[in-house]
């Protein structure tokens, strides 16, 4: 297993491992069910290339994403629901209950401690890369966030009187939408790499300079990019002097892919056609 594996790992099961002390307290149920799909996907991910996958497994880790994105997005529909019924519920003459001490300090116990992980887990994911564990750190954040709600209902309804016990909806909406609207934009770039989308133009601009700064190319065409996980998959054509014997376009060729490995990580997969300039016809 590789660093980037364990890192992934190790952020995960310490998040489970609060979920489950969580989840007998509170309701973290779905946080640990995301968990485990990052730990199973991140470890499939890993794998690396093999007969049945020549590009690698790194889609997983992708697919991953997409599926904790979901999870994301029906938590936060969920919560818009729930809110908007106890609002209708509300006005209606059917306030919700007076909270008791022990639900204010439930309240509090969760806000700190989910927001410790998502801000823990989050820097994990930015430091290695990985879009699923970011996306997980938000489910950690979506209990803090609903927690927050909570906190202010029930410090309404202690201080004001129970009728304000509304503002938990009320907040939980605005809580919701914010939810909602972070989840589709961690699905979207996913999906992206899913449906084979190139990489941005200025990271294909940088790999065309450097291609062309190696000595002995005289051309380059034909650039197709995509992701594959964190890891970037790279194809073109480059053209070389129609003189060139096959062992130096051979060297030009290794010269691109060391640049181009120190550049966008040891993992990326590069794929190099050579042919002769249009001198040779």
């Amino acid at each position: 297993m590789d660093q980037r594996t364990k890192d992934i790992q190790k952020i995960t099961l310490w998040g489970a491992f609060c979920n489950i002390a969580l989840t007998i307290a509170v309701h973290s149920a779905s946080d640990l069910v995301s968990d485990i799909i990052v730990i199973a996907f991140a470890r499939i991910s890993a794998k690396g290339k093999d007969k049945g996958h020549d590009y690698g497994h790194g889609k997983f880790e992708t697919l991953a994403t997409v599926i904790v994105s979901l999870m994301l997005l029906v938590v936060g529909v969920q919560m818009i629901q729930h809110s908007y019924q106890q609002i209708r519920n509300a006005l209606d003459g059917n306030p919700l209950p007076a909270p008791e001490m022990i639900a204010f300090w439930a309240a509090v116990i969760s806000i700190l401690c989910k927001e410790f992980l998502y801000q823990w887990t989050v820097r994990v994911g930015r430091r290695i890369s990985s879009q699923v564990v970011i996306a997980n750190a938000w489910h950690h954040r979506t209990d803090a966030l609903s927690s927050v709600g909570a906190l202010i209902g029930i410090a309404g309804a202690i201080s004001l009187g129970g009728e304000w016990t509304i503002l938990d909806p009320l907040v939980g909406v605005v809580i919701s939408i914010v939810i909602i609207v972070m989840a589709i934009k961690m699905s979207l770039p996913a999906l992206a790499e899913l449906t084979e989308a190139s990489l941005p133009e200025e990271t294909e601009q940088k790999m065309l300079d450097i291609i062309r700064s190696v000595e002995g190319v005289k051309g380059v065409h034909e650039l197709k990019t995509r992701l594959s996980g964190p890891y970037s998959i790279v194809d073109f054509h480059v053209v070389v002097d129609p003189e060139t014997t096959v062992l130096a376009a051979h060297e030009i060729t290794v010269v691109i892919e060391n640049m181009l490995r120190k550049e966008f990580g040891d993992e990326t997969q590069i794929n190099i056609h050579v042919e002769p300039s249009d001198d040779s016809l």
